[in-house]
């Protein structure tokens, strides 16, 4: 399973200091490969790591064959590629979205978790990971028999969160058991790390 993989790709090697990155770091390259080849500079810059973290990423990477690198930058080995439609099996979308009852940062990623409403409990979990990514929080919500509910908040985030509800529904088209988390951070690349942290943990014990 891909979590697997990247946990293992992304762990520390010694001897040598701990990596500087993480393996949402690691995530991000992927998807950033899997849209066009990447040159090593523009890829230190969108995933804001310095370039002796990102040699080591793509080294990593190549060694696990999932990419290949050439003068036109790095691209995806079919192995990659398969490790990256895996992933959007489950998190088929993730959208910057605007300030809301829900998102109140100035920077607001949401992500859509596929089926996975029963791994929620109180969203405390998943709040806590986005933290710790360097998110300033984390919400999660599931849609639940035909409509949008916050455990241990609410029950119907139509009523309680109109603006945030309407943003949801629109960009992110949640069906049954799917879950919705959105993080908020005082940058995008925190608020993007943040909430792929938070929605990692509803993939434990798959």
């Amino acid at each position: 399973m891909f979590k697997q993989l990247l946990q293992k790709v992304t762990g520390e090697k010694a001897p040598g200091p701990s990596p500087t990155f993480s393996v949402f770091h690691m995530l991000r390259a992927i998807e950033l490969m899997a849209e066009k080849p990447i040159g090593r500079s523009k890829l230190a810059a969108s995933l804001n790591v310095g370039e002796g973290a990102v040699r080591t990423i793509i080294g990593r990477l190549k060694d696990a064959g999932l990419i290949l690198t050439s003068k036109s930058g790095c691209t995806l080995t079919n192995d990659g590629l398969r490790l990256w439609k895996e992933y959007q099996s489950t998190f088929k979308k993730k959208v910057e979205i605007g300030k809301s009852e829900l998102a109140l940062a100035d920077y607001n990623f949401a992500i859509l978790a596929k089926s996975r409403g029963h791994k929620v409990k109180s969203g405390v979990e998943q709040r806590d990971a986005a933290v710790v990514a360097g998110a300033k929080g984390a919400t999660t919500i599931v849609f639940e028999k035909g409509r949008l509910i916050i455990p241990s908040v609410s029950r119907d985030v139509a009523k309680d969160f109109p603006k945030a509800a309407s943003q949801i529904v629109k960009l992110l088209e949640p069906d049954e058991n799917d879950v919705i988390i959105i993080g908020s951070a005082d940058s995008l690349g925190k608020a993007e790390y943040g909430v792929l942290a938070a929605a990692w943990t509803l993939l434990n014990n798959c």
